[in-house]
């Protein structure tokens, strides 16, 4: 415990669940108002980050875009990106800059509603109480492997991407990555250049160049207003909060992620895997469509950077088109594990969320919690850190801060009105903070 922090038999205005970049801006704001609360992490701050990422993991977006409230990136490469132990040290770091009553090693494995209207949390330290309820985990709760997993034969080691660290964790001989998602294409570059026989089942990921016409792209369209949009500004916000992110590097300073460079030095690639029988692995005949169609959205990207410049009239060097340096000549529907040499399988895959121990009926028939904002139909009870959550940047160090800053004002009220009616009508301010304020 950071903190002389007491949960057993404690009851809080505010708890927060949850003690990365979401959880630790939300106590910031609250603080910031006088709202007292407690924030309980199941492991240490920066775990996610320290015991999720591999050895030469780095952010994707620059370092300007690190805005955890009241703490901006602090370092001097704000072009720059932040490796896997800069970004623990800079959470560790937010700590120390404003010391929230932190809980570090303690779990909650309950949330639920009393009748009174005050939220009972069970932890593995006790249970306690609060008025409101922030549940601050994040997305990525549990790794998500496919069931054809259960079929690789048993000599074959295999690894989700949460677990992968380096090269040489992994037996000699070739690798198979399965997803090309960031993380699977950053993990199969990694083996790629440490001298591995790297065998790619592409899936269906956009990509984005990392640099365009003199700037990060990054930096265009935090200029063209792209990270401003809201949630509410799409017509499909379902499948918008779905969406894969695309796949890009800020490794030894940024670059593209071309997987036909890849294949061009050696990499191996297929479709999407669609089965595993005995040795034999069988894929999809979508690798060409599948990497013209990453191809295109770049291109498009592009295309709306060329346009900006255009309508500022800003003076920006001109920069040819991407050229595809490799197509496939077959699309390989087979492959087997023997002869190809392939000693293990990095599962790319992504995570499955799991709110099992939210009792609560803000779900909806996906698992994902119905919110406006954050705030769900359940006064009192709120999310935060959610992909698009309300903007590109909700789940991301880049706005984090603002959607804490937006729930931070709705407790604040919520906890002003509970006092008023507690003191008007003698109604319990546990009781009154659950009623909704509009």
């Amino acid at each position: 415990m950071r903190a002389a922090v007491r949960l057993a038999g404690s009851h809080y205005p505010v708890a927060v669940v949850g003690g990365g970049q979401a959880g630790l801006s939300m106590s910031y704001c609250l603080r910031q108002r006088g709202v007292e609360h407690v924030v309980i992490e199941a492991n240490r701050v920066g775990h996610e980050w320290r015991d999720r990422r591999w050895d030469t993991f780095c952010l994707v977006t620059p370092n300007w875009q690190c805005r955890l409230p009241g703490f901006p990136y602090q370092g001097d490469d704000l072009h720059g990106f932040m490796v896997r132990d800069e970004v623990v040290k800079y959470l560790e770091d937010y700590v120390s800059f404003f010391r929230p009553p932190l809980v570090e090693g303690v779990a909650v494995t309950r949330l639920r509603q009393a009748a009174s209207g005050v939220f009972e949390l069970g932890t593995s330290d006790g249970a306690f109480t609060a008025d409101q309820v922030v549940v601050a985990t994040g997305p990525y709760h549990t790794p998500s492997v496919p069931r054809m997993a259960e079929r690789l034969p048993d000599g074959v080691e295999q690894i989700h991407s949460s677990r992968y660290r380096s090269a040489d964790q992994l037996p000699k001989g070739g690798v198979l990555v399965v997803g090309t998602g960031q993380s699977g294409c950053q993990i199969a570059e990694d083996l790629h250049l440490a001298g591995r026989r790297v065998h790619l089942a592409v899936g269906s990921a956009p990509r984005v160049a990392r640099f365009y016409r003199g700037r990060d792209c990054v930096a265009w369209l935090d200029d063209m207003g792209h990270y401003q949009k809201t949630i509410d500004d799409f017509r499909d916000a379902d499948a918008v909060r779905l969406r894969v992110n695309h796949y890009v590097t800020g490794r030894d300073g940024g670059r593209d992620i071309d997987l036909r460079a890849f294949a061009r030095d050696g990499m191996r690639l297929y479709g999407r895997l669609t089965g595993i029988r005995g040795t034999g692995l069988e894929f999809a005949d979508d690798l060409k469509a599948n990497l013209d169609r990453a191809d295109a959205v770049a291109e498009d990207i592009k295309d709306a950077i060329d346009a900006y410049i255009e309508a500022q009239g800003i003076a920006a060097p001109q920069e040819p088109r991407y050229v595809p340096v490799w197509e496939p000549c077959e699309q390989p529907d087979r492959l087997d594990l023997e002869t190809a040499g392939i000693a293990s399988v990095v599962w790319s895959t992504g995570f499955r969320r799991d709110y099992r121990w939210v009792e609560a009926p803000v779900f909806d028939g996906r698992g994902y919690p119905m919110h406006w904002r954050g705030a769900t139909s359940t006064p009192g009870l709120y999310f935060l850190g959610l992909p698009w959550q309300y903007s590109w940047g909700s789940g991301r160090f880049e706005a984090v801060g603002r959607d804490a800053e937006f729930l931070a004002d709705h407790i604040d009220a919520s906890r002003r009105v509970a006092d008023v009616c507690g003191a008007l009508t003698g109604v319990p301010s546990a009781l009154a903070s659950a009623l909704p304020i509009g």
